[in-house]
């Protein structure tokens, strides 16, 4: 643990990744796109996309929340998540670390198993830091929003080399074959958007780490 993690920029890089990893974690409900809208969420976005690498995604996301103002868009966007993220079949985008990273070769036509080694080497992180995935999200450790969830707590308690060599072991080295995914399967707009502003993320936060160490 380091006491230099407690500071505005961890705080606010803290806040980015616990995010992100909402948004990957469930559907966007009336509640979640009152707080993604609120006036402080508009200025958040805005200072978001004042970063050039982050503007085009950032802007794409922002104006499909405006489109989200009926139960039907949100039921629609309810369906893109489910279908990319939740039906688990070829035509998805699972968001597991352990399908990205298995040097088992899957037979033609069978699923790649869940709950595999890095299930259980993010599960070790998370019982290590006293987490745990919470009972209401009933998926392996390896979720894209477990991780984020775990980086955004790490920011906070851990130094910045650690911080680096987690980012960098447990996501940076598949996120990019994830979006990747996203971007063949995706038929709307928002959760490509969603991922390339992750991995976007992701990569100037490893920039800002490494500047840092």
């Amino acid at each position: 643990m380091s006491t230099e993690t407690a500071n505005p920029v961890n705080q606010a890089r803290s806040t980015i990744y616990q995010l992100l990893s909402s948004l990957f974690a469930k559907e966007i409900d009336h509640k979640t796109l009152h707080e993604l809208t609120s006036t402080q969420a508009q200025a958040f976005w805005s200072q978001l996309a004042a970063e050039a690498s982050f503007k085009a995604d950032v802007d794409v996301l922002v104006a499909e929340f405006a489109k989200l103002n009926s139960d039907k868009a949100l039921l629609e966007l309810a369906a893109d998540y489910c279908g990319l993220f939740l039906v688990g079949t070829k035509n998805s985008a699972s968001p597991y670390a352990s399908l990205y990273l298995t040097d088992t070769p899957v037979a033609k036509g069978d699923e790649p198993l869940l709950f595999g080694e890095q299930h259980q080497q993010m599960t070790q992180f998370l019982k290590q830091s006293q987490l745990q995935v919470q009972s209401e999200f009933p998926e392996p450790a390896d979720h894209l929003a477990v991780i984020l969830a775990y980086v955004a707590h790490i920011n906070m308690h851990c130094s910045n080399q650690q911080q680096l060599e987690f980012i960098r072991d447990n996501l940076a080295n598949w996120l990019a074959t994830f979006v990747a995914k996203v971007a063949k399967v995706d038929t709307g707009n928002f959760y490509i958007a969603l991922a390339q502003l992750t991995l976007a993320w992701v990569n100037s936060d490893l920039e800002w780490l490494e500047s840092e160490d």
